[in-house]
Parts: C-alpha cells; sequence; structure tokens
C-alpha cells in the first residue's frame, strides 16, 4: 500500500467510527418518567406532601446480555448527607420500566426485589427535604448481567457493593423538589 492509499484507507475508517458514533447517540441506554422531564420538578404526589407514591419510569435501549436492572434514588443536597429514597434490584431484565405507586414490600409479584431507604423503611420514600432551596433527586437505573445474589431489604452500600462487575450500563435522571 502506498502513502496515499494508506492515508485514504485510515480516514476511512475515521470517518465511518465517526458517523456511527453520531447515529447511536439517539439509542443511548436512557431513563425517563411520564410524570415528570428530567430536571423538572418531581409531582406532589410522589413526596411526603402527596401520597409518597413511587413514580412510573420507563427505560429504552437496553444493553445486550441485560439478565436484570437496579434502581438507585437518593438526594445528595440533604443536610445530613447523600439520603437514599429507593433501593430497588433484581428488576427482571426483560422489564421496559416500572409501573406507579409500586408496594413498600419486599418481593414485588415480578420477582423484583425492594431494599431499605434512608428510614430504615423498605421501598420507595419521597422528596420530603426541609424547607428552603430545591433539592436534587437522581434515579439511577443499572443494567446488570446477572442478578445480583442479596436476599430482600438490602441497603444501597450492599446494592452497590453487589453490582461490582456486573453493570454494562448506567442511566440516569434529575428530577427536584423543594418545600
Amino acid at each position: 500500500m502506498n502513502a496515499l492509499t494508506s492515508f485514504l484507507w485510515l480516514f476511512g475508517l475515521a470517518w465511518g467510527a465517526l458517523a456511527f458514533v453520531a447515529l447511536s447517540r439517539g439509542s443511548e441506554f436512557s431513563l425517563s418518567s411520564p410524570r415528570f422531564d428530567a430536571g423538572q420538578p418531581i409531582p406532589r404526589v410522589h413526596t411526603c406532601d402527596g401520597e409518597d407514591r413511587s413514580p412510573a419510569l420507563t427505560w429504552t435501549h437496553v444493553p445486550p446480555g441485560t439478565r436484570a436492572f437496579a434502581l438507585l434514588c437518593d438526594d445528595p443536597d440533604a443536610p445530613m448527607g447523600t439520603w437514599d429514597h429507593w433501593v430497588i434490584y433484581n428488576i427482571p431484565g426483560s422489564a421496559t420500566g416500572l409501573a406507579e405507586g409500586l408496594a413498600a414490600a419486599e418481593r414485588l409479584p415480578d420477582g423484583s426485589l425492594q431494599g431499605v431507604n434512608s428510614w430504615g423503611r423498605i421501598g420507595y420514600g419521597g422528596p420530603c427535604p426541609p424547607p428552603g432551596k430545591a433539592h436534587r433527586y437522581y434515579f439511577r437505573l443499572f443494567a446488570l448481567d446477572a442478578p445480583l445474589a442479596l436476599g430482600a431489604g438490602a441497603t444501597k452500600a450492599q446494592v452497590l457493593a453487589a453490582m461490582k462487575g456486573h453493570t454494562l450500563a448506567t442511566a440516569e435522571m434529575m428530577g427536584t423538589y423543594e418545600r
């Protein structure tokens, strides 16, 4: 191969890689809610000032090889440090979302397991910040290559430790709430 042919071949490879990245950007693993947009206020019904119902969540573009999901929700703006609002894991890999208002049960009908939040309770505990500036609530969804070897009632720290080496991708959305 002469220098010009080599250059054109490499240029073609680079151009093809850039085009692939540009086309695939819209197909990244993503998390959303039909109840609120990312970066926007979480509706009152999902907070301690309302019904404290877990929000519906949906996800798309699941990575190949996903066999389970874990979802963590926390508030890094809490006065006493990050506050865990929801720990749910071993969500079936075939799932495309979570329904609104999940029961505060250790085991859900689909086999998902719920852990302990910072209140020491099983299941979802909605935003409940002190009066003042808005707090941020991060919902992080992890696509896993295997269900976690944990029983029901695990803490966020236990779930994070069990996920090491099993996370295929992470999707995140943040909502806000202020009182």
